[in-house]
C-alpha cells in the first residue's frame, strides 16, 4: 500500500499495487509526452528562427548587394539549404533519440507492470485457496454441531417425561447395585410398588440387625426435560413424600432431584428440609450414596437400644417410662446428629470453595466429631438399669426375669 499526497488540498489517501502502478504509468506517459512536445516545439522554434535569421540576413545581403551576381546569391541559397537540411537530419536524429528513450521506459514500465500483475493474481490465488480451506474447516465443524444438535433434539422429542424420571431412578438403583454386596450385604433396597394409600415413593432403604431396623429411608426421585412449559419446584414434592414416609413406616425421607438447576442451595450438597418436615433431606444425585452411608452410620449407634426394646416389646413389658427416655435419647441424638450434619455440610461448602479455607474446614469437622463423641457418651451411658430406675413395674419384671434366668455379673451390677 502506497501514501499520496495531494498537492492542492494536503489531504493523504491510500492506494494498492495496482492502482499505484496505474497512477505511476499514467505520470511517466504525461511527462514523456510533454518532454517530447516541449522538445520538438524548441527544435521547430529554433528552425523558425534561423530561418527567419537566414531570410533576414539574405534579404539584407541582397540589400546591400544587389549587384552582385546571381551565381553568388545562388550559392548562398544554396549553402543556407544545405544548413536547413543538415538542421533537418539533426532533428531526425534527435526525435529518434527521445522516440529510442520513450520506448525503453515504455519497455521497463510494462516489466514492472507485468510483474505487478503477477504478484497480484499469485496473492489472489493464495487468498482464495485459504478461504476455501477456512470454508470447509467451517461448513464440518458446522455440519457437526448441527448433526449434534439434531440427535440432542430428536432424543428430547421421544424421551417422554416418564421416561426422563426413569432414567434418574435407573441411574440411582445402578449406583447402589455397584456397592451392595461390600457395603450394604444386608440392606433391602427395591422399589415402593405398594400404592394401596394412593401414592408411593420411588425406592424404600431399610437395613435390619436380627429383629431391630437400624435405618430407613423413603426415596423419591425427581428430574425433568429442559423443554418441559411448566417447571416444578422441589418443595411441591416434599408434602407428598412425607405422607409416603410416614405410610411406609420410614424413619427418613430423601428427595433425589434434578430440579432446579441453577439453585445455589441445592447444589451446595445436602439440604435439611426438617424446619418444614421431620427427617426430610434434599440431595443432588451425586450425593445418593454418601447419604445413605451417613444415616446408616449415624443410625448404627443406637441399634442396641432398638434390639434392647423389640425384646422389651416381644415380653410384653411396661415400656412406657422406657420409650419416653428413649424418646429423649432419639430426641437428644437426633438433635446431636443435626448439629453434626450441620457441621458436615460447612465442611463440605468450606472444602469446594478454596484450599485456603481448610482450617476452618478442620474445625468444622472436629465440632462434628465432638457432638458424635457426645451422643455416643450419652448412649454407652444409657443401660437398662438406668432407664428402669424409679419405675417399681420395671424393676420388679426385671427381678422375675433375673430369678427365673440367672445371668453373670455384668458392669451394670456393679453399679
Amino acid at each position: 500500500m502506497h501514501e499520496i499526497k495531494c498537492p492542492k488540498c494536503g489531504q493523504v489517501f491510500t492506494v494498492d499495487e495496482s492502482g499505484y502502478a496505474a497512477i505511476l504509468s499514467q505520470v511517466r506517459d504525461a511527462e514523456f509526452n510533454k518532454a517530447l512536445a516541449e522538445r520538438l516545439h524548441q527544435v521547430e522554434q529554433n528552425k523558425a528562427n534561423e530561418i527567419k535569421l537566414a531570410e533576414a540576413a539574405v534579404r539584407s545581403t541582397a540589400d546591400r548587394a544587389a549587384a552582385e551576381s546571381a551565381a553568388t546569391y545562388q550559392a548562398q541559397i544554396n549553402e543556407l539549404k544545405s544548413q536547413i537540411s543538415a538542421f533537418a537530419k539533426d532533428k531526425a536524429i534527435a526525435v529518434n533519440e527521445a522516440l529510442s528513450k520513450s520506448s525503453d521506459a515504455m519497455a521497463d514500465k510494462d516489466k514492472r507492470i507485468l510483474q505487478l500483475e503477477n504478484d497480484l493474481k499469485m496473492a489472489a490465488a493464495n487468498t482464495k485457496i485459504k478461504e476455501e480451506a477456512l470454508r470447509h474447516d467451517f461448513e464440518v465443524q458446522l455440519k457437526a454441531k448441527d448433526e449434534t444438535i439434531a440427535l440432542y433434539k430428536d432424543m428430547k422429542t421421544k424421551m417422554s417425561t416418564k421416561m426422563v424420571g426413569e432414567s434418574l431412578e435407573r441411574h440411582c438403583e445402578t449406583e447402589f447395585n455397584k456397592i451392595r454386596a461390600a457395603a450394604f450385604p444386608n440392606a433391602y433396597f427395591e422399589k415402593d410398588n405398594d400404592a394401596k394409600t394412593g401414592s408411593k415413593g420411588d425406592f424404600i432403604f431399610r437395613e435390619c440387625d436380627g429383629e431391630a431396623e437400624i435405618v430407613s429411608i423413603m426415596f423419591e426421585m425427581k428430574n425433568e426435560m429442559d423443554t418441559t412449559a411448566s417447571k416444578h419446584c422441589n418443595e411441591d414434592f416434599l408434602k407428598e413424600l412425607d405422607k409416603d414416609r410416614r405410610e411406609k413406616n420410614c424413619e427418613y425421607a430423601v428427595l433425589v432431584s434434578l430440579l432446579e438447576q441453577d439453585s445455589e442451595l441445592y447444589n451446595s450438597g445436602i439440604v435439611d428440609m426438617s424446619h418444614k418436615y421431620p427427617k426430610m433431606y434434599v440431595i443432588r444425585p451425586q450425593c445418593f450414596i454418601p447419604m445413605i452411608t451417613l444415616l446408616r452410620n449415624a443410625a448404627l449407634n443406637s441399634v442396641q437400644y432398638k434390639r434392647q426394646l423389640v425384646e422389651m416389646q416381644t415380653a410384653n413389658i411396661d415400656v412406657s417410662n422406657f420409650e419416653r427416655e428413649m424418646n429423649e435419647f432419639k430426641d437428644k441424638f437426633g438433635r446431636n446428629y443435626e448439629l453434626a450434619s450441620g457441621k458436615f455440610k460447612t465442611a463440605i461448602e468450606e472444602i469446594d470453595k478454596t484450599i485456603t479455607h481448610l482450617q476452618k474446614t478442620k474445625d468444622a469437622l472436629l465440632g462434628s466429631e465432638n457432638n458424635l463423641r457426645l451422643a455416643n457418651q450419652r448412649a454407652q451411658d444409657l443401660t437398662i438399669k438406668r432407664l428402669t430406675r424409679g419405675n417399681k413395674t420395671m424393676a420388679a419384671k426385671f427381678a422375675e426375669v433375673a430369678t427365673a434366668q440367672p445371668a453373670a455379673p455384668t458392669a451394670d451390677d456393679a453399679e
